[in-house]
């Protein structure tokens, strides 16, 4: 397992921090996903509470080692990836903590030892008529030598991860 107090000082690996929610800069594949999940404040603070919590991540069928129950700036997860002896680590850090009345949600980049190089992120939006919405991106290049053999394959299961954390989310809102 990795040290989560090391990797609190560990270099992003990847340039372009905070792009997630910023801007898309060239040289990244990008995987965008967007899921309707209901209608009013119960599936909004639901929804937001799912994320916040890494909860979303545990229903997509991840694990989460982190050293904060719920995100904040700077905070540091390593996200298991697979089954058994086939687990991939992907450890990241929290870039930024989006909270208001009708965002929430964070963006963490990827830290040494993550399969890919790049950053995610995960919201859920209340709009103005009251419908809410989850979303995801993830800006990503490969970041170790197996990545890269993946090739295609690599961004389908990106897409794979995409839908599941979506359904995660929709699951946490019944």
């Amino acid at each position: 397992m990795l040290d989560l107090a090391a990797l609190t000082e560990a270099p992003y690996t990847y340039t372009d921090v905070g792009a997630t929610l910023q801007r898309r800069p060239p040289g990244y594949h990008l995987t965008h996903g967007r899921r309707v999940l209901g209608h009013g404040d119960e599936v909004y603070d639901a929804a937001a509470r799912a994320i916040i919590t890494w909860r979303m991540h545990r229903d997509a069928g991840l694990t989460v080692t982190t050293d904060a129950e719920t995100v904040h700036p700077g905070a540091v997860a390593v996200v298991g990836i697979g089954v058994g002896r086939l687990r991939i680590q992907a450890p990241c850090r929290v870039v930024e903590v989006l909270w208001s009345h009708d965002v929430a949600g964070f963006a963490y980049g990827t830290l040494p030892g993550h399969p890919e190089a790049g950053e995610e992120a995960f919201w859920v939006r209340r709009e103005p008529n009251g419908t809410v919405v989850g979303e995801v991106v993830a800006l990503s290049q490969p970041g170790r030598w197996y990545t890269r053999v993946a090739g295609p394959f690599g961004r389908v299961v990106q897409r794979l991860a995409c839908r599941r954390y979506l359904a995660a989310l929709a699951k946490a809102v019944g």
